[in-house]
């Protein structure tokens, strides 16, 4: 499943909602889908079972605290959670690439990309909410093509 065809199987009641206009939020999201084959994977090594329990927890936590965040009234409210996804996030693709040595060098490379671009999003969107400058080194991040929406490896 690529992620055209994975936004046309969500549900009416989750794509109806304004929150689904956030392009971070539908990546999030996605994230925390594809992720499901790679934390059943992972769990069948008795040595990673922690592991995809910690991986799925963050993975979900990216999107939660994106919905929890949009839903606040004020823009430093915002930011607060959507600190938190950008920390999810990180701690995602921090559990991923622990278990590189089980998903493999295909997927990793994948999610690796993958959560890095959802971390790009969420690093602008921080400082627009507070209206200020997040205190980290300049950094560039590579973000991959389009085509990491379309050609998906799985385990």
């Amino acid at each position: 499943m690529n992620y055209e065809e994975w936004t046309r199987s969500v549900p009416d009641e989750i794509t109806g909602d304004s929150l689904w206009k956030m392009n971070a939020y539908r990546l999030a999201l996605f994230a925390a889908d594809i992720g499901w084959n790679d934390v059943t994977k992972l769990m069948g090594d008795k040595r990673t079972i922690e592991l995809s329990n910690q991986l799925y927890r963050a993975l979900g936590s990216i999107s939660a605290n994106l919905a929890e965040g949009y839903s606040r009234g004020t823009g430093k409210d915002r930011a607060r959670f959507y600190e938190y996804a950008l920390g999810s996030a990180r701690e995602s693709r921090d559990w991923y690439y622990k278990g590189r040595h089980i998903l493999g060098q295909k997927v990793i490379s994948h999610r690796l990309g993958f959560l890095t671009q959802i971390i790009r999003l969420l690093l602008t969107m921080v400082p627009q909410q507070r209206n200020q400058i997040l205190r980290e080194e300049s950094f560039t991040y590579k973000v991959e093509s389009e085509d990491s929406l379309n050609n998906i490896p799985f385990s």
